[in-house]
């Protein structure tokens, strides 16, 4: 599972801008990944390591902290968007209605979307919010990729159970959906990743 990735693709990539709502996106061109998933799944932490930066998204021990559509440029036509986290009970009601708003917004009108990396954390996937993720994906026509997280807390076994019940939950919603396992702490599936962001982004 080790990963000995040569991708330098994804190594220049560069912070653009935040946005509050859609209308205050880059201009909607070329190609964009977005990554998606609970609060604290570990979604700003597989974009740096993706990315092989240790503070090019930003992370927090604190769930909830990312409400914004942050948009990071890999090259001139493509794009990743780390989505605002979901799921966390702790934030305002307002501020919640107000991020989830956007997200919604972005999942449904941004034409340039051309895929969904979903994190999941392994030792708890597929909680409520990951599903109606899923549903929503595949109502929208938009494929997904699941990475699930933390797989370095799991032994070799439990690893292997998570990602055969995940990959079983995936085949009832998509033939479009895919899963791996993934562990930034020890890189491991940055290889395979890339792979899917390669095929996304048409490189």
């Amino acid at each position: 599972m080790e990963s000995r990735s040569v991708n330098s693709t994804y190594f220049q990539a560069s912070f653009i801008t935040s946005a509050a709502k859609l209308s205050q996106s880059p201009e909607d061109t070329g190609y964009e990944i977005a990554f998606a998933g609970r609060s604290n799944a570990g979604k700003s932490s597989a974009i740096n390591t993706l990315c092989q930066q240790t503070a090019l998204a930003r992370t927090s021990r604190t769930p909830g902290r990312t409400q914004l559509l942050n948009f990071f440029r890999i090259d001139d036509q493509r794009r990743l968007v780390d989505l605002p986290g979901y799921g966390y009970a702790a934030v305002a009601q307002d501020i919640k209605a107000d991020w989830q708003g956007a997200l919604a917004d972005y999942l449904e009108k941004r034409e340039c979307l051309r895929g969904v990396i979903l994190m999941m954390d392994s030792r708890h996937p597929l909680k409520d919010y990951d599903i109606q993720m899923l549903e929503w994906a595949n109502h929208i026509e938009i494929p997904v990729h699941v990475l699930l997280t933390k797989v370095d807390k799991l032994n070799r076994k439990e690893q292997a159970i998570s990602l055969e019940r995940v990959d079983a939950a995936l085949k009832e919603f998509s033939l479009e959906f895919s899963v791996q396992l993934f562990s930034s702490l020890k890189r491991w599936g940055v290889d395979e990743a890339h792979e899917k962001l390669d095929q996304w982004f048409e490189l």
